[in-house]
């Protein structure tokens, strides 16, 4: 796998995720979050459509950037705190149901992605110089 092929399907995940929550953001919190705690006053669709639209901003800066080795770095070292948040959103206070794992999934694939793309891109940046 190339740091380039990496680097598009973390966007890509960034845009299907962060698109839905964008382009439904009612039906992300129908059938992702704990009967409990769903919630469909406005203000709670429009936090929901935000967070979607910051994930496709940033799944667009991802297919027209090119990440650095310590980019791909960087990015799985951000992501760490995002499996604490998944973790205690489903088992400690379960906001998240089993679908609302998906971010989960997500993250655990985007994490993998930037390792995977860190060890492209330290390859390609070796062969470059």
């Amino acid at each position: 796998m190339t740091s380039l092929v990496a680097q598009r399907l973390i966007a890509a995940i960034f845009l299907v995720l962060g698109g839905w929550a964008l382009l439904a953001p009612q039906s992300v919190i129908d059938i992702a979050v704990m009967p409990e705690y769903r919630d469909s006053s406005f203000l709670v669709t429009f936090a929901m459509a935000c967070f979607g639209a910051q994930a496709c901003i940033f799944g667009l800066m991802s297919l027209v950037v090119k990440y650095t080795s310590k980019g791909f770095l960087a990015f799985a070292v951000i992501l760490l705190p995002f499996f604490v948040f998944d973790w205690y959103f489903h088992s400690v206070v379960p906001v998240l149901n089993s679908v609302g794992m998906l971010d989960a999934v997500g993250n655990v694939a985007m994490f993998g992605l930037a390792i995977l793309g860190w060890r492209a891109a330290k390859r390609e940046e070796a062969q470059a110089s």
